[in-house]
């Protein structure tokens, strides 16, 4: 581990009174690598990757169809990020000057990218993308990410992660701060290069799957990126963090099975209900049985095909006038809802295939779809 970071004292060939920029960028990819994270090289004084070689550069190929990966060469950027001790050897050391990248979906981490750039700030419904914020709330002070990520967890009743002093935090040249956690084992999502709407709060940038960070240590044109505090390793990603982030829109769209019929069984006893509103309500009961059966156990038991079913069925049914479109998605969203609480994003997903491809498809009195 590199001493100049106070990973370590007890390798003083790396120490800064004796170590170049140069070595302790090895060093810092080696004990990167050490960790499980793969990395790859950054362009000498940036924060950016070196340029490809000539001929990735004049080609259009793909990351998976280029032939310097597999030849050990570091074009593409991140998706070159390696372990091998051997192969980190020859890229430092035949360009010292290169600063170190860590690729953080392979290596399992999410990093909050935190800012803190002189800017007015953007229009409301977009300092808290998903949370209302009314016009009678004094927004005066509100000046970067710092503020907006500590407003979101006093919202959730939490600590800022700025805060954090649990994980890995490492202070920008810029001034912001970057607070690295440990995936929960999904594939989470980086917001950097995407639409606003994948965004957890102004300023505040995610760094996951998909994109790269910055190692501690590593010193670019405008200075060093510094740890902060003794910890020198990611926590576990924080329960109530994952849930703002599931609800922004960083993690893969849900499999939505592919609407099934209502098996003959289940079609006549939702048609024997009939019509009037006790009959609805019988309808809406046998429709949902199997949704809210999912309830009685933690995970699996069918919930996403068992849900998409009975949107698909109540579709049918809201399309031969039998049933208000409203009140079906009310009924769904709470039966869903309390079988698997915490997933609104997936549960609307799920009501919102189903249902569509069962509008196409009326279920009326007498007769199957």
């Amino acid at each position: 581990m590199p001493a100049e970071l106070g990973f370590s004292r007890g390798d003083s060939s790396h120490s800064t009174s004796n170590a170049s920029v140069a070595a302790a960028s090895l060093a810092t990819a080696r004990w990167c690598a050490r960790s499980g994270w793969p990395v790859h090289p950054l362009a000498a004084g940036r924060k950016t990757p070196p340029a490809n070689c000539a001929d990735c550069r004049t080609q259009t190929h793909p990351p998976a169809a280029c032939v310097c990966l597999p030849a050990g060469r570091w074009c593409h950027g991140f998706h070159a990020a390696t372990l091998d001790q051997a192969r980190i050897e020859r890229w430092w050391g035949d360009h010292p000057e290169f600063g170190v990248g860590v690729a953080c979906g392979p290596a399992g981490l999410i990093v909050l990218d935190i800012d803190a750039h002189p800017a007015p700030p953007p229009a409301r419904d977009r300092i808290l993308p998903g949370i209302p914020i009314a016009d009678q709330v004094d927004l005066t002070g509100l000046a970067n990410g710092f503020h907006t990520l500590a407003v979101l967890a006093a919202l959730r009743g939490q600590p800022s992660p700025a805060d954090d002093e649990s994980t890995l935090r490492v202070r920008t040249p810029s001034g912001g701060l970057h607070v690295w956690y440990r995936t929960d084992g999904r594939r989470w999502q980086s917001s950097v290069g995407s639409t606003p709407g994948r965004a957890l709060a102004w300023q505040v940038d995610i760094r996951a799957h998909g994109s790269y960070i910055i190692a501690p240590g590593t010193t670019t044109s405008y200075g060093t990126y510094t740890p902060v505090g003794t910890t020198r390793a990611p926590a576990t990603l924080p329960s109530w963090l994952a849930h703002e982030l599931d609800r922004t829109g960083h993690l893969p769209a849900t499999a939505i099975p592919a609407p099934r019929p209502v098996p003959p069984r289940a079609q006549q006893a939702v048609l024997a209900a009939g019509g009037g509103r006790d009959h609805a309500q019988n309808m809406l009961t046998t429709i949902l049985a199997p949704v809210e059966a999912c309830g009685q156990a933690p995970e699996g038991a069918g919930f996403s095909d068992a849900l998409n079913r009975a949107a698909y069925t109540l579709g049918g049914l809201i399309a031969a006038g039998r049933i208000l479109r409203a009140e079906a998605v009310q009924a769904l969203t709470e039966a869903a809802a309390t079988a698997r609480p915490g997933q609104d994003r997936r549960i609307e997903q799920i009501i919102s295939s189903g249902l569509s491809a069962g509008l196409k498809r009326p279920l009326h009195s007498g007769r199957r779809p």
